[in-house]
């Protein structure tokens, strides 16, 4: 973290009283958002979520696809009813599930006057959160040298795949790629199988996770100092802290983690196991020979688990192939969620495997109000998003808006946040620096 100079200790800032007012921790927290794709928007979705206000910047063309985020090409499946519509930028489900609780400008940072609108907007900011490969910012001439010129206790956050430097700096990654480069993808799988991915991009949370701690850390730091600084979250890096076990395993005892799929280091039985119906699963989890004669017992006792095999933790392990086999037969025979209460109720660590419908009404999820319906015009109506991940007494977060539509938010930040004449507002549309409609 690179600290600017301090500029004075203030008692009370204004969002920490904003804040006290509304119960938004981070009202009065203004963040600019120039994040693509998925990990720096998750990072401000959480922020957002916590109040602050997000002004996300988005380019008003993108070689031919639109935004990075709102027109991908060739996931049709991620559209309402799987239909683009006249306004695909607007209905991408992907993009709005990110981006709820944001406002949304459209600005052409590769031209000059986009940039001065942006530096503009920068001395009236709390927060720059960017994941650009390391050279862009510099070649705009919006590095972190140049803009806390325009706000000496500015906060920048930035994303690199692999950091601001090292040989690799220049390299442009996504979360899955970041599976294989930190390794996890040769633990991620069945023995004997190949590597295989998460499937849900997992350095990409994760990224935005700890983007999302560093930029709360750092608000408190300037609040506490009037400091502000850049900060730098490598998504290579954060990523291989998740992998604390294996790599100390290795650098303590020499060994290189493996595949075993479902299967646990220690515990067996341990995995996903059929139930009645197409492509229905409950997993478990046997811990301790008392677990295991639990689910003896839950099971009706059948004589092959009374093999003395299967007695200990070590016997278990050895014949783990075989206790699986006879487990799911067992399995078959129930509603997974049945069975998951049955062996909740006997004692035995089980869950019934969701699929996303079954999420969405789950029973637990509802009485907890975590699912929230969230009504967006150009997405055809009212759809359900997750919630608020957090419950907290004081501060407790909401699902305040709708996600935006491209450049909803552009003239409320020309004439409204930074004070710009009609005449001028309608040029910078004229010549393309800012839009509603993303060009081709």
């Amino acid at each position: 973290m690179r600290q600017a100079p301090s500029t004075g200790s203030p008692s009370e800032t204004s969002e920490s009283a904003a804040a006290a007012r509304t119960g938004q921790g981070l009202e009065g927290v203004r963040i600019l958002d120039l994040t693509q794709v998925y990990a720096g928007p998750y990072a401000t979705r959480l922020l957002a979520d916590l109040g602050a206000e997000v002004l996300r910047i988005e380019a008003p063309m993108r070689a031919g696809h639109g935004p990075v985020g709102r027109l991908p090409a060739g996931l049709d499946i991620m559209y309402p009813q799987r239909e683009p519509g006249e306004q695909p930028y607007n209905r991408f489900a992907y993009y709005n599930e990110l981006n709820r609780n944001k406002m949304a400008m459209s600005l052409d940072l590769s031209t000059e006057t986009g940039r001065g609108v942006f530096r503009r907007l920068v001395a009236v900011s709390d927060v720059v959160m960017e994941n650009f490969s390391p050279r862009v910012m510099p070649n705009f001439g919006l590095d972190y040298p140049e803009l806390r010129k325009l706000r000496p206790d500015l906060l920048m956050v930035s994303l690199p795949a692999l950091g601001l430097t090292g040989p690799y700096r220049d390299y442009v990654a996504y979360g899955t790629g970041l599976e294989g480069m930190v390794g996890l993808a040769t633990m991620t799988g069945y023995p004997n199988g190949p590597p295989l991915k998460t499937g849900i991009a997992y350095g990409d949370p994760v990224g935005g996770l700890h983007a999302a701690f560093g930029t709360l850390a750092a608000l408190r730091h300037r609040r506490l100092t009037g400091q502000g600084q850049h900060i730098e979250v490598a998504l290579r890096e954060s990523l291989t802290m998740t992998m604390g076990q294996a790599i100390m395993d290795y650098a303590m005892n020499g060994r290189v983690g493996r595949r075993q799929g479902n299967r646990h280091e220690a515990w067996v039985p341990h995995g996903a196991y059929p139930c009645q119906g197409e492509d229905e699963w409950v997993a478990i989890a046997v811990r301790s020979d008392s677990e295991w004669r639990s689910l003896r017992q839950a099971m009706g006792d059948p004589e092959w688990a009374r093999d003395d095999r299967f007695a200990g933790a070590l016997g278990r392990h050895q014949h783990q192939a075989e206790i699986d086999e006879h487990l799911g037969r067992w399995t078959r025979g129930f509603d997974h969620y049945g069975l998951m209460r049955r062996l909740q109720d006997a004692g035995v660590p089980a869950a019934a495997v969701l699929n996303i419908r079954e999420m969405a009404t789950d029973p637990h999820y509802v009485a907890r109000g975590f699912f929230r319906s969230v009504e967006h015009r150009a997405a055809g109506g009212a759809h359900l998003y997750p919630g608020v991940p957090w419950k907290m007494g004081q501060t407790p977060g909401a699902v305040r808006r709708p996600p935006p539509d491209f450049g909803e938010h552009n003239r409320w930040a020309l004439a409204e946040l930074l004070g710009l004449p009609e005449a001028e507002v309608s040029e910078l549309e004229r010549r393309g620096v800012t839009a509603t409609v993303p060009a081709a």
